[in-house]
Parts: C-alpha cells; structure tokens; sequence
C-alpha cells in the first residue's frame, strides 16, 4: 500500500518486511523458464524461411533496405553538394596520404575512389566518409618502407642511384598485401560477430593512439618541408632517431621548399581558420586546399622551379584507371601482425565515428555489419590498387555539415575522383611534395588539440590519464603495432586493477528516510549493533580475499575475540571461574594463555533508543564501562599484540546491490571457508540485501543455501534488513533487560 502526500512531494510505503522467500511467494516468483535451450537455438539459427532469408540478405546488404525509399525530394540535392564538397576534399587528401603510406599519389586517388563505392553497398553509417586517413596510411607507410627499403634497390650496386620504379612498384604490392590481409581479418571477425572488440580499445587509448599516430606523421613529413633526406630508422625510438638526423641535416635545409611550406601553410590556417569561425554563415566550406594545390602547380611549372631550384614534385600520374590484380599472398607471412594492427585500428575509428553520427541524428549503426564493410572495402580495394581505408573525421564532419544524408554522397565524391583520375590528373605532376606535406600538418590540427585531455583527465580520471599517457609513450617509442599492443594490454591491467581493488564502504542511515549512504560522503546515521558493508565491485575469486580483510578490520576490531593461528574463539568457548577469571588450555590456544579479569559494575537504567544510540556509542568507544544485552565481551588477539575492543555488533549487512554475478570460488569462499563460518563462531549474524535475481540464482545453483546459511537471511532492501534486525534485537532485549549487567574487561597475554 502506497500513500502520496501531494503537497510535499513524499511517498508513504506500508508493507511488510521482505525477505527472499517471502519475496517469492508475495511477488508469485515463476519456477518456468523463458530462456530457449541450447538445441532450440541450433535449430532456430537452421531453420530457413523466406522472411528468414529475406531479413538476412538485408542484414549483410544494407543498400536493398534503405536505397528503394530513398526520396529524391528531401535528400538529392544535399547529397549532390555535400558529395561535391567531399570529392574536393579527396583530391589532394588521396595524394598527400599517398606519401605517408610511401606509394604515388595516383594511388591515393585509387583508394579514395573504390572504397567508397563498396561501402555505399555494404555500410550502415549514413555520414562517414570512408578513404585515406593519416594514422591508417602511417601505419602502411611504416610496414612498406620496412619491407622495401632504399637500400633493396640501388642501381649498379652503388649507394647514390635508387630504382624509383622498381621501389614504388614493390612497396604498392606490399601496401595491396597488407590491405588484403586486414580486410580478410575484419571480414572474418564481422561474421563471427566480434563486433564488441572495438568496446576494449577505451577513449582514452583510443585519443592516446591518435595522438601519437599525429606525430608519427608529422615527424615523416618534416623531411618534405626542409628538403632533406634523412636516413631511414626501423624499431623502437625509431622517431627519436629520425628526428636526431632531421636536426643534423638542417644546414642542408633547400630555401625554396621551406618557403613554399611555409607560404602553403600560412595560407591553409588563416582559410580554414575562416572557415571554421564563420561555418554557419558559408553554404559550403571555402575548398582551399585544393586552390592550394592549383596554384603551387601552376607556380612551379611556370617557374621552373624544379630545373632551377631542385624542388621535389610528384612526378608522372598516369591517366586512366589499372587494370584489378590479386595481392602477393606469400607476403602474408611477413606482415600478419601489422595487418591485424591495421584492421583493429581503421575499424575502432570507422565505427566511433559512425555511432557518433547515428547518435546524432537517430538511428542505429550496426557494428558487425561496419566491421564486415570496411572488411570487403580493404579486401575488393586491395585488387583495385588501394590500400587501407578507414573514416576520415575532417571529411565525415563536411559531409553531414553541407547537407549530406546517405551515402549517395558517397558516390557523388566518387564520380569526381574518377573524373581527376581520368581527365587532370596528370596537371598535377608539377605539384610540389611539400605543399601535399602541409596539407597533412594542417589536417591533424585535431589530433594535436587532444594534448588538452591531459589536464581534464587530471581532474577527473587518474586511471584514464595513466591509459592516454602509457599509450602515448609506448606508441611513440615502440612504433604504432608494438604501441598498439602495449596499450591494449595496459589498458585490461587497469580493468583487473579496478576490480581487484575496489572500494569498500561502510553505510550508514540518512534520518527519516531508507537510504543508506557511505558515511564517509554522507552525514548518515550508523545503526547501533549493525554494520553495513558495501563494495563498489563485483566479489569474484580475485578480490574475495580482500572483502574478508576488510571485514575483520572494520567488523572484528569491534567485536571482541580471539585470533590465534586464524582460529576465532569465542568467549562462549571458554570456561569461566567464579566470574573473576578464565582460561584457555595450552592445546586450544597453540601455548598461549589468555587472563581475563570481569569485574561487575552497575546495571545501566533505562530503555535503550536504537534511534538517537549511534552518537553515544561513538562518543563513548573508549570509555570503560558499556551497555551490553545478552552477550559477553570477547577479545581479539592476532600475532603478538593484544587489543581490548568493547562494542556492541551483533549483525553484519552485506549490500549486494553492486554484485552482478558470483562465481563458484566465492560462493565457496563465504559459505564453508571463511565468512560465514568465522562470524557464526563469534555468534555474529550475516545478512545479504538487494542481490540481484541472476545473483539468487546462482546462490541456488552452487547449493549455498543450507541449515548454517539459510535463504531467510537474504531480504530485498539493506532497509529491510535493518528492520529484521532490530525487530530481533527488540525481542531479546525485552526478555534480558532486568538482568543487564555492564562488564569491564582487561586483557593481559602470558606466553608459556
């Protein structure tokens, strides 16, 4: 029965106090099950059907859902332009990424063009711009220069004259392997539904990585800018190195290529500087970089800049699309794990993006079918002469800003990549690689702002600091697959940290209402003769041992027993003489004597308030003298020392409110080893409050319930609980009140 008291806004609850079997019986628990069985959910995922079939042909081929309703009245149009807006963008983003992942630029324009086409088929996400991406290209960069190196294709043997062509074409088949590898690796985990791997990679990980990729990149691209020609350095510290020859060679820097980056740069901040400040205002983003590329193009053909002043250009782009070839499969050896790095790492980016847009605009991103997406886009790319692909957050976020709503968008950008690749391409064979390079320095601007999750995640998380830090660190020493891996593992360190050492707390009552609060947060009220323990974690087999010590320290410390060689006596055990002294024979107590002296003091007067006793009773935790009801003091002794405790807990309230599942090493653990027997032996009472049905039933499962721990002691609510208690305490005090007597106690060990 429930009561509302309109004017104040409180609830009047009148019902009886609920433990778990009369739960059962008042909330008529069902003994039927609604969970299927292992054999009929063999034979549902066997069993064809039409709507069966026709569900999952649309599952693992999005389009066929959403592309007949498509309405060409509300979306074409924002479609045309935002893919328009997207396709400028993947000109020179497809060349300059190019670099990075240490191919031609043509093949940037490649990957910026199939892909895109196979995710408008197999994707789910409505806004992401699937193509090139820094970290992505950094990280083939990395996998091809280590397996084609300068050095493999000297000409003549001699140590001054590289064969380009026969380097480029072998590190475009490295690239095309490694593409094909992590693709067959996401197709692979989409159809195994591995999907929820992406849940281990943590925002601050994730940020860390980014983080560190963005200065992988930057540190690549430093020799384009100055115009030097670094040696090329492999394995750990390799980016401390790389910088170390950048800053020697710097005498050698070429004027006319520092100035050109530098001019490129200055004039690339300011535009989208404007752009961003004034977006709101612009129908469409001022394209800037690719004004950029056309001017230093036109530039340095007319000037002759690289007769004259040896300025690096792209050089040939051929015109015209290559014919599809199969990756170089006995490469697969030498490259398993950076793929693998690969897929991990381009999924985690595509799917963060893709929920963050489905969020946004309200619908639902499926993640196994993403995973499978970009799977088939690096798999069917990589016979198209493309390399890794992932979302591009810069080109996603034009694309949903200019009106974009499908990825009719998509193909819109697609159509005019192939046109350059097919028409003007080859104008840009003039183009210098420093411009590309500063195109890529002012497009990981958003990277760099992450630096600031340093102070916030200060603030707010230290554990989540340690993650983005030891991320950062071990990515920038390591390289981007060992760094990657260390912060995987890292990161589950932390997770096991966190549930190995939680938080414990003891609870307290907030006046007038059931809450039951920490105390050392809240001004709760503490229940005399009842302490109420909470943990912020699930009790599993790795922390149980823990919970136990907590207890002792902050349950035994008040009840008085012995501890000898992790055996609880209790005074009950002992043998009084004539009331004035006891002791415990050599063999109990492992040739140890305890002397207790009770010495009888006058009977206290008056009714106990359990209400207004909590403040008293603290107040008074070292006084000499104390009420007691119907048991004795008790005293602890543990190793060497001898401490004199005088409280009155009877009952121990275990809120299980936080535990979300048991396993059977716990359930032993509390049952036959340790709690519940150790505090049964001092005639201290355990109860369990607010478990969770899955809890219940596990409890049942692994036979913890028995004569020693009944089911009664579970209840509902920690209120609950606290009522059963008191209601029981009332009931003996009533019967043991005349013949209360105080005792004081003294405490001296004699070891013999």
């Amino acid at each position: 029965m429930a009561d509302r008291c309109w004017s104040s806004g409180d609830f009047v609850v009148h019902r009886e106090v609920l433990d778990e079997n009369r739960l059962d019986e008042v909330a008529q628990k069902g003994t039927w099950s609604t969970k299927p069985t292992v054999g009929e959910r063999v034979r549902e995922s066997l069993r064809c059907s039409v709507p069966k079939l026709k569900h999952m042909v649309l599952t693992w081929i999005p389009i066929l859902a959403w592309l007949p309703g498509y309405s060409f009245r509300e979306n074409a149009m924002g479609d045309l332009i935002s893919g328009c807006s997207v396709g400028i963008m993947h000109l020179p983003q497809g060349m300059a990424y190019a670099f990075l992942a240490s191919v031609r630029p043509v093949f940037g324009l490649y990957t910026s063009l199939y892909p895109v086409l196979i995710y408008f088929i197999f994707g789910t996400s409505r806004h992401i711009s699937i193509g090139t991406f820094a970290v992505i290209s950094i990280m083939v960069g990395g996998v091809t220069e280590r397996l084609a190196p300068d050095s493999d294709f000297m000409t003549n043997g001699t140590n001054r004259t590289v064969n380009i062509d026969a380097r480029d074409s072998y590190r475009v088949q490295v690239a095309c392997s490694l593409t094909a590898l992590a693709g067959i690796f996401q197709i692979l985990l989409g159809i195994v539904r591995f999907g929820f791997v992406v849940t281990y990679l943590s925002e601050p990980l994730a940020r860390g990585y980014t983080t560190a990729a963005a200065c992988h990149v930057c540190v690549s691209q430093l020799k384009y800018l100055f115009g030097v020609r670094p040696a090329r350095f492999a394995g750990p510290f390799a980016i401390i190195y790389t910088l170390v020859d950048i800053c020697k060679l710097l005498p050698q820097t070429r004027a006319p290529e520092l100035v050109i980056s530098l001019v490129a740069i200055t004039v690339l901040i300011v535009v989208k500087e404007i752009n961003e400040r004034h977006r709101q205002k612009l129908p469409l983003p001022f394209p800037i970089e690719l004004l950029v590329i056309i001017a230093a193009t036109i530039i340095t053909h007319f000037c002759g800049l690289p007769a004259t002043y040896r300025v690096d250009v792209v050089g040939e782009i051929p015109s015209g699309l290559k014919a599809p070839r199969a990756p170089d499969p006995t490469l697969f050896s030498q490259i398993i794990g950076d793929a693998f790095a690969v897929a991990i790492v381009g999924y985690a980016i595509t799917i963060s993006l893709g929920k963050t847009f489905a969020l946004k605009h309200g619908y639902k991103v499926d993640s196994n079918q993403e995973l499978v997406a970009v799977g088939l886009c690096n798999a069917i790319g990589a016979c198209f002469w493309c390399y890794a692909v992932t979302s591009s957050l810069s080109r996603s976020l034009v694309q949903e800003s200019t009106g974009g709503r499908t990825q009719i968008a998509g193909v819109v950008s697609s159509v005019v990549v192939l046109i350059a690749v097919l028409k003007i391409g080859s104008l840009f064979e003039d183009l210098p690689k420093a411009v590309l390079s500063t195109i890529v320095f002012v497009n990981l601007k958003g990277m760099f702002k992450q630096f600031m999750d340093v102070s916030l995640l200060w603030k707010t998380n230290k554990v989540d600091l340690l993650v983005w830090l030891v991320t950062f660190v071990s990515t920038i020493l390591l390289n981007l697959d060992m760094g990657l891996a260390v912060s995987i593992g890292f990161s589950m360190l932390t997770i096991i940290f966190r549930a190995q050492v939680p938080r414990y707390s003891i609870l307290g009552n907030v006046p007038d209402t059931d809450l039951y609060l920490d105390m050392e947060t809240y001004r709760a009220v503490r229940i005399p003769g009842i302490k109420i323990i909470r943990s912020s974690a699930t009790i599993n087999f790795t922390n149980a041992e823990m919970y136990r010590e907590f207890l002792q320290e902050k349950v035994c410390q008040n009840k008085t027993m012995i501890h000898l060689n992790n055996t609880f006596i209790s005074l009950r055990d002992l043998e009084l003489n004539g009331g004035n002294e006891c002791a415990v024979t050599k063999e109990k107590c492992n040739q140890t004597e305890v002397a207790l002296d009770l010495t009888n003091t006058s009977p206290s007067k008056g009714q106990v308030n359990w209400a207004y006793q909590a403040d008293t009773n603290m107040s008074d935790s070292d006084s000499d003298s104390r009420s007691h009801t119907d048991e004795a003091p008790e005293v602890l002794y543990q190793g060497d020392e001898t401490s004199t405790f005088r409280s009155d807990i009877h009952s121990v309230i275990l809120d299980m409110s936080t535990t979300s599942s048991v396993d059977t090493v716990t359930v032993k653990f509390m049952k036959t080893v340790r709690i519940f027997r150790e505090f049964k032996e001092v005639d201290m009472d355990i109860y369990l409050a607010s478990c969770q049905v899955c809890v219940v039933e596990q409890l049942e499962k692994a036979d913890f319930f028995s004569e020693l721990v009944p089911k009664s002691i579970l209840f509902v609510s920690v209120h609950d609980a606290v009522l059963h208690v008191l209601r029981k305490r009332e009931q003996t005090d009533s019967m043991t009140m005349a013949g209360n007597t105080s005792l004081r106690l003294s405490c001296s060990v004699v070891n013999v």
